[in-house]
């Protein structure tokens, strides 16, 4: 996946028999992500038109090109969907990607290497950074909230974190 991509939502299955799609979307506005086309997938198919006909539980449905009947759709279940960074709003100060926090390494306030944020998670309540360290089969799951997280260098590639006690057993 090219660098210039950021993830904005995925395909979570067939709405309808039709080759509607139910879409999951990770923009802050959810409806926003059809003014992001055209989205590509990791191997490298595109939407140039994403058309929104409905809200749905967890959800949008929409018709996207080359999608027209209900076994294209679904598919297509889990794709994750990436626009062209180039057409993404520019961000306040505090905010960020998801993508652009992964492979950043962790330090907690006193220096000491905790690891590298593997991926972005969200479960409803805030962000979660999952951070592995090498030679450690578990992941933690860092709380991205000020508080536990007060510096990110996205320049420097480093994140400085204030974990709750106890979290990195090994800290």
């Amino acid at each position: 996946m090219p660098e210039d991509r950021v993830v904005v939502g995925s395909i979570a299955g067939a709405f309808g028999v039709r080759g509607e799609v139910r879409l999951k979307s990770y923009c802050s506005d959810p409806e926003a992500i059809a003014d992001y086309t055209p989205l590509y997938t990791k191997d490298g198919r595109s939407f140039p038109v994403v058309v929104l006909t409905g809200i749905t539980n967890n959800g949008l449905t929409a018709h996207m090109d080359g999608i027209v009947t209900k076994e294209d759709a679904d598919a297509l279940k889990g794709t994750e969907l990436f626009a062209s960074r180039d057409v993404m709003p520019d961000l306040p100060d505090d905010e960020y990607y998801y993508n652009d926090l992964i492979g950043l390494s962790v330090f907690d306030t006193g220096g000491n290497n905790l690891g590298t944020v593997k991926t972005v998670v969200n479960h409803g309540a805030t962000d979660l950074l999952e951070v592995t360290k090498m030679g450690y089969r578990d992941t933690v799951l860092l709380p991205f909230t000020k508080a536990a997280v007060p510096t990110v260098d996205i320049a420097a590639g480093r994140i400085v974190a204030d974990p709750p006690e106890g979290l990195f057993p090994d800290a």
